[in-house]
């Protein structure tokens, strides 16, 4: 066992804690093997796995983006134009940690500012589909190809998506307040100490938005796991199934929840032989396309803006669905 494959099973994977969890689930009486200790054991392992990581991460990342301020954002962005600056929108959304409601403020901000509707879509759509908690999360649970692949196809839905926006010139379908929010130049500096005690306070935010959701998509994927038939999972989302992406798509919007709450259904997913493109497309929906942050979103944007952003995402989404199961069915 090389040095890679070590820190990616006991640093990111957690074996040891698995391991651990086992060794106490079979104490208290409980056969591993068994539906309900395998469910025990899914649960807690996950749970704390998710938590450990999620403060870490959330930590480091949260202490880089100090240096990126929304004020700092929208000057590294201004006079920008074109698929540059498309990319640029997008690449800088994946150095913060939100959600899609928690995004929304700082489209907000940009659209104020005079950015380009097109970049401030690529941010606002990348935000919350793709960051680097996400990547270290997605190799812990499956691999470093399929977590890379991921931010890649998130990416990709972000330029694509805010490029296509942008070209459509419907700057006229934001809320006329928006355009009127005041906008400071104010970026002063921190110093390390606050900078620690913001990246401490990302944390504890974030926990307290995101443990509830953790704890349901664990809950799910453990029941997903041991409980439901693989033969149900597999007539409904099966990789041969044309209709998986679409409905995995369709079922991811009505939620609300982070790729946090999301990776332990997508885990017990794939471990049931669903397809690696309609997994992806379902935390892709979950993430980019819930309803509670369209909702939001229809308070600053027009109801043609709004439909526009919802189906360039949605076929975006559909479209990298196919290509994976595509992908991964004949070529791997």
């Amino acid at each position: 066992m090389n040095i890679f494959t070590w820190m990616n099973d006991q640093l990111l994977r957690m074996q040891w804690l698995n391991d651990a969890v086992g060794a106490g689930v079979a104490a208290a009486g409980l056969d591993p093997a068994s539906r309900i200790g395998a469910s025990v054991q899914f649960f807690v392992y996950d749970v704390i796995k998710i938590f450990i990581l999620l403060s870490v991460l959330i930590f480091s990342i949260s202490y880089v983006q100090s240096y990126f301020p929304p004020e700092r954002t929208r000057r590294i962005l201004g006079g920008r134009s074109g698929i540059g600056a498309n990319t640029l929108g997008a690449l800088l959304g994946t150095i913060t940690p939100f959600c899609s409601c928690s995004s929304i403020p700082l489209f907000i901000g940009f659209t104020a500012a005079g950015l380009p509707l097109g970049v401030t879509f690529s941010f606002l759509i990348s935000s919350p589909l793709v960051d680097m908690a996400s990547v270290i999360l997605l190799a812990s649970i499956f691999s470093w190809p399929i977590a890379l692949a991921y931010v890649a196809v998130g990416l990709l839905v972000a330029i694509v998506g805010g490029t296509l926006i942008g070209k459509l010139g419907m700057e006229s379908q934001v809320a006329a307040f928006v355009r009127n929010v005041p906008v400071t130049d104010s970026d002063e500096p921190m110093a390390r100490a606050e900078r620690v005690i913001f990246a401490r306070d990302q944390v504890l935010d974030i926990v307290r938005k995101v443990w509830p959701y953790v704890l349901i998509g664990v809950g799910i994927g453990a029941a997903i796991h041991n409980w439901v038939p693989a033969e149900a999972i597999s007539t409904l989302l099966g990789q041969d199934k044309w209709w998986a992406v679409p409905i995995a798509t369709v079922l991811g919007i009505p939620m609300y929840a982070d790729i946090f709450g999301t990776l332990p259904i997508a885990e017990a997913l794939v471990a049931r032989g669903v397809g690696l493109g309609t997994v992806l497309a379902f935390m892709m929906a979950v993430t980019a396309l819930s309803l509670p942050s369209l909702i939001l979103l229809k308070r600053v944007v027009k109801l043609p803006l709004l439909a526009t952003f919802a189906g360039v995402v949605t076929a975006g989404i559909l479209a990298i669905g196919f290509t994976f199961n595509v992908i991964t069915h004949w070529f791997i």
